[in-house]
């Protein structure tokens, strides 16, 4: 077998090499996206969760400025106990009263402010879900995109290999080859099987996330598009996408929220010095005496009040209980502003490194490499290239070719961890 076939058989290898080969035919519909954050809000189930509550603590508010249900009640008075004869004593009647509980005013007014801040602060969480919902999503949506990526790069390199080790095969049968470059690339292509079953089992686990999350199960197939838009976007100054998160982002809001509805329990313990009222009204009606007279009947008014004579162990401290919650919602706001400025540094710097990785293995590490492939088979054919430097030289190619899609995903998820931190979609310039 010539050096010149030899040649020629490995250029078809080579250019059929860069064409991306698929795993095998794939059935079933595309999971874009857009179909998929879209499905994830429409059916995950711990964000359904979270609308739940919220509808549930919006429903509190009216309760809780409402006053109490008024009691009646029903009741016989000074009945003699050796009769039972209601006619016996002036002093026997049958009554019915109505009664009801009285806050002082303004008391009702802030516990239904305090439900309502709470209520809008469960709003906001259903927001600050979604968002964080949304953000998984994405991630391992490019995840997996990335993994199938470098399986077919994989794949392309394992049926390359094979057909390497079938020409050292050849060219050692002839005389013109070593046994060892046979052996070498037998080992270069096992290795290529490891890591094959590694990045097949990474996929299959981050489909079962991706499935987790859109409410499916966990065994369903999820078939990607092998196609996307490739132009990353240019994003704002940090400094602006903290400020943008300032107004924007949902837990921020929430804990605001909390903190006015801190203050308003505060209030509340303070009005509690304050004493709340009991009004009372009950008729008694009075049968005629046993000789026909008639007997007036008795109508009973009342008006009770609690006094607050513990205040001291009861009120005082149930201020300085709620004074210590207000602290504390305060403090949490602060603790989450820095965490959410410290999300959205780390999202900003990652884009920016991985859209330069892009760029440069884009412009050039791969292209060096592809000409450093065309130049060691140039130097092979006329055997000044041995045979295991060609081969890991192309081993190399693919490698980079996976870091491309690997630090092309990586700004893809930055982007969706940044839009979470930021609170909304408009990040872009």
């Amino acid at each position: 077998m010539s050096l010149q076939i030899i040649f020629k058989c490995l250029s078809l290898l080579l250019f059929s090499a860069c064409v991306f080969a698929g795993e095998e035919p794939v059935t079933g519909q595309e999971l874009t996206l857009k179909a998929a954050t879209e499905q994830a809000v429409q059916d995950n189930p711990d964000l359904a969760q979270m609308q739940a509550r919220a509808q549930a603590m919006a429903a509190i508010p009216s309760q809780m400025g409402a006053l109490p249900d008024p009691e009646i009640s029903f009741n016989a008075m000074s009945l003699p106990v050796n009769t039972f004869n209601t006619r016996q004593e002036d002093m026997t009647q049958l009554g019915a009263g109505i009664s009801l509980a009285i806050p002082f005013p303004g008391k009702l007014a802030l516990r239904e402010q305090a439900a309502a801040f709470e209520a809008e602060a469960a709003s906001q969480s259903v927001t600050e879900v979604r968002l964080r919902l949304l953000s998984e999503v994405k991630t391992t949506w490019w995840l997996i995109f990335y993994l199938d990526r470098a399986i077919q790069i994989i794949d392309s390199n394992h049926a390359l290999l094979q057909q390497f080790v079938q020409i050292a095969r050849t060219k050692y049968e002839v005389g013109e080859g070593l046994q060892q470059d046979v052996l070498l690339a037998q080992l270069e292509l096992s290795k290529l099987l490891d890591q094959q079953l590694m990045l097949k089992a990474s996929r299959r686990n981050a489909a079962a996330s991706l499935n987790a999350l859109l409410d499916k199960p966990a065994n369903e197939e999820v078939r990607l598009p092998d196609k996307v838009e490739v132009q990353l976007p240019t994003i704002k100054q940090e400094a602006l996408l903290y400020q943008q998160a300032e107004t924007s982002r949902a837990i921020l809001e929430s804990n605001r929220q909390g903190i006015n509805a801190a203050q308003s329990r505060l209030d509340l313990a303070k009005k509690d010095y304050l004493p709340d009222f009991n009004l009372g009204a009950s008729y008694g009606a009075r049968a005629n005496t046993p000789a026909g007279d008639k007997r007036a009947d008795l109508l009973s008014l009342n008006l009770s009040m609690n006094v607050p004579i513990f205040a001291a162990q009861k009120q005082a401290k149930a201020v300085d209980q709620r004074n210590s919650e207000l602290m504390q919602e305060k403090y949490a706001l602060q603790d989450q502003w820095n965490k959410v400025r410290s999300q959205i540094s780390q999202g900003y710097n990652d884009y920016r490194r991985a859209k330069d990785q892009v760029v440069l293995f884009e412009t050039g590490i791969v292209p060096q490499a592809r000409q450093t492939v065309a130049s060691m088979l140039a130097g092979y054919q006329v055997n000044k290239v041995d045979f295991l430097n060609l081969v890991r030289s192309q081993i190399t190619l693919f490698e980079y070719e996976t870091q491309y899609w690997k630090a092309f995903a990586e700004a893809n998820q930055s982007l969706a961890q940044l839009n979470a931190a930021v609170g909304e979609e408009e990040i872009y310039e």
